[in-house]
């Protein structure tokens, strides 16, 4: 029986938290195998390159669904594109060990295919948040639910350790790619696609969003051209390519950096490599609080975008530098958190900022950003494998993220906008 209090309690707030389950389900699938690859290395016998290979054929996939998952979503919407790349990368989770004892080029083709499937996450979410988040709440929301990114990163180096450990490698990839099935249930009997299909919607909230309300559908044309020739969306591709070479590469490569640099256990390893994560998602959430109560007592909302985003690409640049130069594995952890911690300030700069200079597209743009921004987890996790070759250590690859870093703000405080550049 449904109680009045539940009757009004916004609806909304099921749908973020839905997302938000997706993404920390998207990012415990992916991150798992950077723990288990330091035994799979160890099992079959793979160089620091070939192991970056295996790490970055993810994101070969995840490149390839980006823009047409936007596209689709907002087509036939992101409840079923969401609702569909949560099964089929759940299903690919759990063909990881087979496909891995198997042949080496099997493993990488189903990497690939997984990668596939979490493609469509995000401009799926975009799409459903352009007609569910208003403005005032878009700087909480889009963090909360990128937050769980790091939260899903914290649960899979915590536990993927241990399961390596104690149960084998291959477990780790059947026990979480089993998680994405029972959210599917949920989504299905809870997610609705637009406010107005929601039964229990209070008139007050439908109110709220109905304005919120992209172009889909049959007419429902994409001005390409504009969406990738405005300078402001240069800007914000530029910059989401920056941040994710450093989030990438240390998703990737942390534990393995703790295991090669200061000698710890693959265990931890694990835990070492977790907090700075935990950190990002709690200082995703603090920024989002930030940036939203700075919006609410007039600061311009270009002001806050360039703040958070500045602050947090310099901050981090600072912190990875120094990281170099940490002498234990206590005092690197530290580094590394005060670099994923300033990292999250980002999240309420250039993450929000899609929603505000296309909001008819956000969707699409986000796969266009995402598409841009994949090409770190080819490329730069295969860097990072080939330098630790090279030069014996993890010092220039912490450097280049850096640098790229400090580019990255110089580009958003020049061409960054925060109102619409597209009807």
């Amino acid at each position: 029986m449904t109680s009045n209090h539940d009757n009004y309690r916004p609806k909304r707030y099921t749908l973020v938290a839905l997302c938000f389950c997706a993404a920390f389900i998207c990012y415990i699938d992916r991150i798992n195998i950077s723990v288990a690859a330091i035994a799979m290395q160890d099992a079959f016998g793979w160089t620091d390159t070939v192991k970056g290979f295996v790490l970055s054929s993810f994101f070969v996939g995840y490149l390839g669904m980006q823009v047409a998952g936007g596209w689709l979503a907002h087509r036939i919407g992101g409840k079923l594109v969401l609702g569909v790349a949560v099964i089929w990368w759940s299903v690919f989770t759990i063909l990881t060990p087979p496909a891995a004892m198997l042949t080496f080029s099997m493993l990488i083709v189903v990497r690939i295919a997984m990668g596939f499937g979490e493609a469509a996450t995000f401009p799926a979410v975009y799409a459903l948040f352009a007609k569910w988040v208003p403005e005032r709440e878009r700087s909480r929301t889009v963090t909360l639910l990128l937050s769980g990114a790091p939260l899903g990163v914290v649960c899979a180096l915590f536990s993927s350790g241990w399961i390596v450990e104690n149960m084998g490698w291959p477990a780790s990839f059947y026990l979480f790619g089993a998680v994405g099935f029972i959210w599917a249930v949920v989504w299905v009997l809870k997610a609705y696609e637009n406010p107005g299909d929601h039964p229990h919607i209070s008139p007050s909230e439908l109110e709220l969003l109905q304005n919120q309300q992209p172009v889909k559908g049959q007419h429902f044309q994409v001005p390409w051209k504009k969406l990738v020739t405005q300078s402001a969306i240069v800007a914000l591709v530029v910059n989401h390519f920056c941040v994710n070479w450093s989030s990438y590469m240390l998703m990737s490569w942390l534990p393995s950096y703790f295991r090669d640099v200061h000698g710890v256990s693959i265990t931890a390893a694990g835990v070492y490599s977790a907090a700075p994560w935990l950190t990002s998602f709690v200082m995703m959430n603090v920024a989002g609080w930030i940036a939203d109560t700075l919006l609410n007592k007039g600061v311009s909302l270009i002001v806050v975008r360039k703040s958070m985003q500045t602050v947090g690409l310099l901050g981090a640049a600072l912190s990875l530098l120094l990281t170099s130069q940490a002498d234990s594995a206590p005092e690197a952890m530290l580094l590394m958190c005060a670099a994923l911690g300033m990292l999250a300030f980002t999240y309420s700069g250039f993450a929000p900022n899609t929603l505000e200079i296309a909001p008819k597209y956000a969707g699409i743009l986000a796969g266009i950003s995402n598409t841009v921004a994949t090409l770190p987890g080819i490329i730069g996790i295969v860097i990072t494998g080939w330098l630790v070759d090279m030069t014996g250590s993890y010092s220039s690859a912490l450097a280049l993220a850096a640098v790229l870093n400090i580019l990255g703000a110089i580009v958003w405080i020049f061409l960054a906008r925060a109102e619409p550049v597209i009807d």
